[in-house]
């Protein structure tokens, strides 16, 4: 597989807190339900999750409102490892941009989280 694009972000984790307590509707819409259950609801893990969307989206070379932010979803298997599931428009964009996998690192502190993903075609 050959690097088709990458993507990074950072999120001030008191920020996305306070964002969170002033528009009570916002977790539910930039996540999906089991996003929330992943992430228990907790500020800094949600940030992380916001900032690999967010880097998702900068692999795939759009900005926000490219894609809605629920047909990006990062999930925690078992092991605790994160990956991403595209949906809808967001799997039509990877796909226009010959993206067929992508891998995704995130962390998180009290006060910052990141992301960094990566895209990845089809090439040997």
């Amino acid at each position: 597989m050959a690097t088709v694009g990458v993507g990074v972000d950072v999120v001030d984790v008191p920020r996305f807190a306070l964002a969170m307590t002033r528009h009570p509707r916002l977790v539910g819409r930039l996540f999906t339900d089991q996003e929330q259950d992943d992430a228990k609801k907790s500020p800094e893990r949600l940030a992380a999750r916001f900032a690999a969307k967010e880097a998702v989206l900068k692999t795939l070379r759009v900005g926000i409102g490219g894609t809605t932010w629920h047909s990006i979803e990062i999930h925690r298997s078992p092991d605790g490892a994160p990956s991403v599931q595209l949906h809808g428009n967001a799997l039509a964009l990877a796909r226009d941009r010959g993206v067929r996998a992508m891998h995704v690192s995130m962390t998180h502190t009290a006060q910052t989280a990141a992301a960094f993903v990566v895209g990845l075609d089809e090439r040997g």
